[in-house]
């Protein structure tokens, strides 16, 4: 299968039209024409990944986290970034980044988060798009039952994989949850858009203690976060499915059947160690 058929595939699940300006989305480095057999789908494209890749032979890296965000001018081996470039292009791997165009999809990374804590259900977006009110930032759901914030939040750290950071929650623990405002990846721009929406709660990562204890001052739902790194994991699984999917279509050629993809389960949230303070 043609880089650029991957890359076609990508671009309609994902089309980069939906990024926001300040984006970096799309192929990052790679030939067109090159073959691909094998695609590693990454949050992060750092070393460790890039180091999984080249262990299992993939062609291609699937990333969320764009390499390189901000402009740069050049990607000379004397920094981790240029380096990692290197490595890529002196191996023939690709990468690839679908990062706030993934976040807007329909489904897209939110809905991935929202189904990995157990809401269940029609999901709506938080923001919806202004050309199409199903897709948009963070979505809203409801669980099948009540649970008190102790217990909801206890779900949501049993549905997303483990890291340091783990999960904390601002609110009465025995508060009931039934509707729920999510979004993965750094949401406190949508504090103020989770009080407004009436949900019992709202799980999202990176808070602030300044933001967060001033919305808890001023009631609304409960604040749930975890690591930004585990709120946009489950995402990875649906971008593989559909990819998939697209390569297994009835009219698919015969190579792009053979397609070998994998989900790295590799932990690259930036924080490693987690140790309570003194009671």
């Amino acid at each position: 299968m043609r880089l650029s058929h991957v890359i076609q595939v990508l671009d309609e699940i994902y089309p980069p039209a939906w990024a926001e300006s300040w984006d970096a989305v799309g192929l990052v480095c790679g030939d067109p024409d090159q073959e691909v057999g094998r695609v590693l789908f990454a949050v992060d494209p750092v070393s460790a990944v890039v180091d999984e890749a080249l262990e299992w032979g993939a062609d291609l890296i699937v990333t969320h986290h764009p390499l390189l965000l901000r402009p740069v001018h050049g990607v000379a081996a004397t920094t981790p970034k240029g380096r990692l470039v290197h490595r890529l292009i002196k191996n023939g791997t690709a990468l690839f980044t679908a990062h706030t165009n993934a976040d807007v999809a329909d489904p897209g990374v939110s809905d991935a988060l929202a189904r990995a804590v157990g809401l269940t259900g029609e999901l709506r977006p938080m923001v919806p798009a202004a050309d199409d009110p199903r897709r948009g930032l963070g979505r809203v759901g409801r669980l099948p039952d009540p649970l008190p914030l102790r217990d909801f939040t206890a779900r949501v750290a049993a549905g997303l994989p483990a890291t340091a950071w783990g999960v904390r929650a601002a609110g009465d623990p025995d508060r009931p949850v039934r509707t729920v405002a999510v979004c993965g990846g750094a949401g406190d721009s949508l504090l103020d858009t989770a009080r407004a929406l009436g949900v019992d709660a709202y799980l999202t990562a990176d808070l602030r203690h300044h933001p967060a204890s001033e919305f808890a001052e001023h009631g609304g739902p409960a604040l749930i976060d975890a690591a930004h790194w585990a709120t946009e994991w489950p995402w990875l699984a649906d971008a593989e499915r559909r990819l998939r999917a697209a390569a297994a279509a009835p009219d698919a050629a015969e190579a792009a059947r053979k397609l070998e993809t994998r989900v790295s389960t590799l932990v690259t949230d930036a924080w490693r160690l987690h140790e309570e303070g003194a009671k």
